[in-house]
């Protein structure tokens, strides 16, 4: 059985999708292999399809989850989504802002403040240099000098406030495949999947989540997506915005292949008229080299006795010329 649903690469489709508190816990879940009791969404950014800028897509999740050992926890979790190469730096500078921000901060006895523990969750449309893995996560551990692990420091809020962990999803690198229960969930996010005419819908293999009560719960949502004309307007609005991007970026690409070519015809002429400046200094020093042997022939000449007349016809120079070269007034 083959149901058809909203492609979740698409902002506002996420979106949509990320507001149903159930799915929510459902996706949060699943990418930090802990189970999420509550979760709050709190701001988000959406790019302005009218701008000439590119945005990527975050929101701020405030989230209780269990740990192994039964306790229980808040954090926060900031989830970036892009569908192009963007910048680390956007990256640093909004969990920089996270860092900073007064919400996101958690008091303790005697007035102290500590940071919420933070994990980031990047949702990439595109691929992390040679990294083969479709999902990455980046730890945080401590270490003393001879480098043993420090026992307790997950838990120190001191430390969870300067560190944060990273979890890494490489959808071009999501193909079908589904061993456990994240591949279930990010195969919403498989583009290979994506429909032959509309890249708008995935057709997905119902028989999966049959048995999947949070997943089928997901996928009516995504369903009800394809049926929400403003959410298929903005989708054709993203694609106008990622098209003149990408045509942007091919103009760019274009003029910087050109500049390189010029680059290397000035560095052709310029290795050229290097050539011919090592020519000329060469047929400098060789008349150079002349010049003094014919001095050296005539001072000869001149102190033998030989008359200024005789030397010039000889030399075949005039006889001032003769004069200058000898140094004589």
């Amino acid at each position: 059985m083959k149901i058809t649903v909203a492609n979740p690469i698409y902002d506002s489709v996420f979106k949509f999708m990320m507001e149903d508190e159930r799915i929510a816990r459902t996706v949060l879940s699943a990418l930090l292999k802990k189970e999420v009791l509550t979760v709050e969404m709190r701001r988000h950014e959406h790019p302005n399809v009218t701008r000439d800028n590119l945005s990527m897509f975050r929101i701020d999740f405030a989230a209780k989850v269990r740990e192994s050992d039964g306790s229980e926890r808040l954090i926060l979790i900031e989830l970036q989504k892009t569908w192009l190469n963007t910048e680390t730096l956007r990256f640093r500078r909004y969990l920089a802002a996270q860092y900073n921000a007064e919400e996101n901060m958690l008091k303790e006895e005697e007035q102290r403040c500590y940071a919420m523990p933070m994990v980031a969750v990047y949702l990439l449309g595109h691929r992390v240099g040679d990294i083969e893995e479709p999902v990455v996560y980046v730890n945080h551990k401590a270490f003393d000098y001879d480098g043993r692990e420090v026992a307790n420091c997950d838990t120190d809020p001191f430390i969870n406030s300067l560190t944060h962990d990273s979890i890494i999803v490489q959808i071009p690198l999501l193909h079908g495949k589904i061993n456990n229960r994240l591949d279930k969930v990010l195969s919403v996010f498989d583009q290979t999947l994506v429909a032959d005419k509309n890249q708008h819908v995935i057709n997905l293999d119902g028989k999966l989540y049959e048995d999947d009560p949070d997943m089928m719960h997901l996928l009516h949502r995504l369903g009800l997506a394809t049926m929400n004309a403003d959410l298929r307007q903005e989708m054709n609005d993203e694609d106008e915005y990622f098209s003149a991007i990408e045509d942007r970026d091919t103009q760019l690409m274009e003029a910087k292949a050109k500049l390189s070519d010029l680059d290397a015809q000035l560095s052709d002429a310029n290795a050229q008229l290097s050539d011919v400046n090592s020519q000329l200094s060469d047929a400098n020093a060789q008349l150079s080299d002349a010049n003094a042997q014919i001095r050296s022939m005539a001072q000869a000449m001149y102190h033998n006795g030989v008359s200024l007349e005789v030397i010039a016809q000889s030399m075949n120079c005039r006889i001032d010329d003769l004069k200058a070269l000898l140094g004589l007034s």
